[in-house]
């Protein structure tokens, strides 16, 4: 088996379709396994790859086990070369698999890799991050890119050219590409993520181990970003951020950054709640 695909979803079935049916147009040089795993969808995701799509190997959750601990389901499972972790609003082109594929095959110190994502403009979705430090998670913490637009500069490398392939620190897990011989099997995420910095909580533990995390140009795929995340509030997101980013430093960092963090991060949960509230009261008096 050459590619095992495992995605991961959540009420997004017709995003779901279409990244299925474009998959079977574009792996058909190499041989190729699918799995989804379905996080309790409320849309009828699960009954739809039943019947739509027979072939692929589905495993329904009966409540939402986050990221992390869905993609160890299929990995679990995975007998492929390479494992690819695709968010279900993804959208393959005809020669994406195809491309991906030949280019580990020449390049075997890739343990990790992703491509070039684009929107439905066609514009680059800009990924490439360097490892989370104290000063850029702050930074984000107390929203002062709004007043210092080039703060997190170093953080996001800006400067990263997306049209050249080239070794980074890490990717987004919207494509993220493991090669199974690079890692004592069975290959996990950190389960303590639900959502967010399983993927960078991956590609440091990979890089402390001396492996090697590429960024392929040549390869494309379209994301339609953030469907799942766009039917859950804001104010649940940004919990879910706050606390994989306490994990994360938690993990990889000394433990006074670690409480820095968290003692500055939760007021901000709280601030959160109180402004929304604040807005309700107004919008209510208005009526």
């Amino acid at each position: 088996m050459d590619l095992s695909i495992i995605i991961v979803s959540w009420n997004v079935k017709e995003k779901l379709i279409e990244n299925l049916k474009a998959i079977y147009s574009s792996c058909g040089k190499f041989s190729f396994e699918i799995f989804v795993i379905d996080n309790n969808s409320l849309d009828g995701s699960a009954k739809m790859v039943k019947k739509m799509f027979p072939s692929v190997r589905l495993i329904a959750n009966r409540e939402n086990l986050g990221f992390a601990k869905a993609c160890n389901q299929g990995l679990a499972l995975a007998k492929g070369r390479y494992h690819l972790l695709l968010n279900p609003d993804m959208r393959v082109f005809e020669n994406t698999l195809n491309t991906m594929i030949s280019l580990l095959d020449e390049n075997p110190r890739a343990a990790i890799s992703g491509c070039k994502l684009v929107n439905e403009d066609g514009g680059i979705i800009k990924q490439v991050r360097s490892f989370p430090k104290l000063f850029d998670q702050l930074a984000i913490l107390l929203k002062l890119p709004h007043l210092f637009p080039k703060i997190l500069n170093k953080y996001l490398v800006v400067n990263f050219d997306y049209n050249k392939n080239s070794q980074v620190s890490s990717i987004r897990g919207a494509f993220f590409v493991i090669r199974a011989e690079s890692f004592k099997l069975p290959i996990k995420l950190d389960e303590r993520y639900f959502l967010w910095f399983e993927e960078v909580d991956f590609c440091k533990q990979a890089k402390k181990r001396g492996k090697e995390v590429w960024y392929f140009s040549e390869v494309k795929c379209l994301d339609f970003v953030g469907q799942s995340f766009s039917q859950v509030k804001s104010s649940k997101t940004q919990k879910y951020f706050i606390d994989s980013m306490l994990k994360y430093f938690r993990k990889w960092h000394p433990s006074w950054q670690y409480y820095i963090l968290k003692v500055l991060s939760y007021p901000l949960i709280a601030l959160t709640y109180i402004v929304k509230d604040i807005l309700k009261i107004k919008t209510k008096l208005r009526t």
